[in-house]
């Protein structure tokens, strides 16, 4: 929407807060909007169109006079705000900052979440996914930062493994190409074909095409060595 200003965002977020038993005042020092109600700490809200890093890191500053910070900004429709909403809820509730949004075709103020000490629960399938990875990884291939465009997983390295062995050994069983690897999926990994590099020649058996063989030649840095 266009013609917006954060200053729009102003008069819901204090009826709302009024609506709490708050006095509500804005541009308070630093702040966007500050709410006392009684001897309660303040209530402190930093006001933006859309999230960005400038608004969270303008949160942080508001925790050195309050615990109660919030972030607010407008809602608006579709995926990709649903998903922008998602993610700052996550960084919020790590921060101890709460988040809100103000629907402002009718006002509608919305609390995602209060501010408050979170402790993120640890997964511990992600974990032992995680460690299996680190494990079973030849090596370090990648760069760290780079992106996923490029990686070398554990799972690329096992395939460049079955290249190497067919590239040298020609079309192979499946079991005789997993016995000589070490790859135990060997067979269903070359059926799958994720990198394009294998074609079956006969049941059971697979050999190099010409993109696997091109794959072998630059095999040094992703097997690890």
């Amino acid at each position: 929407m266009t013609g917006r200003q954060e200053t729009d965002l102003y008069p819901p977020i204090k009826a709302y807060l009024e609506e709490q038993g708050y006095v509500v005042k804005s541009e308070i020092g630093a702040a966007d909007v500050v709410a006392v109600r009684g001897a309660e700490p303040p209530v402190v809200v930093e006001l933006k169109l859309a999230f960005s890093l400038t608004l969270f890191h303008q949160a942080i500053a508001r925790l050195a006079v309050s615990d109660d910070v919030y972030v607010a900004v407008e809602h608006r429709t579709g995926k990709r705000f649903a998903k922008s909403v998602k993610q700052s809820l996550s960084l919020a509730r790590r921060l101890g900052i709460g988040l809100i949004t103000v629907r402002l075709s009718d006002d509608l103020v919305q609390v995602h979440c209060d501010p408050g000490p979170y402790a993120p629960r640890k997964s511990k399938k992600r974990q032992a996914s995680l460690l299996r990875e680190f494990a079973r990884r030849a090596g370090d291939p990648n760069e760290g930062g780079q992106g996923r465009s490029g990686l070398v997983t554990a799972y690329r390295q096992d395939a460049l493994k079955l290249a190497v062995y067919l590239f040298e050994a020609g079309a192979s069983q499946g079991a005789v190409v997993a016995r000589e690897t070490g790859v135990t999926q060997a067979t269903r990994m070359m059926r799958d074909n994720h990198y394009g590099w294998f074609e079956k020649i006969d049941t059971g058996v697979y050999g190099l095409t010409l993109n696997g063989a091109a794959a072998v030649q630059d095999s040094g840095k992703m097997l690890g060595s």
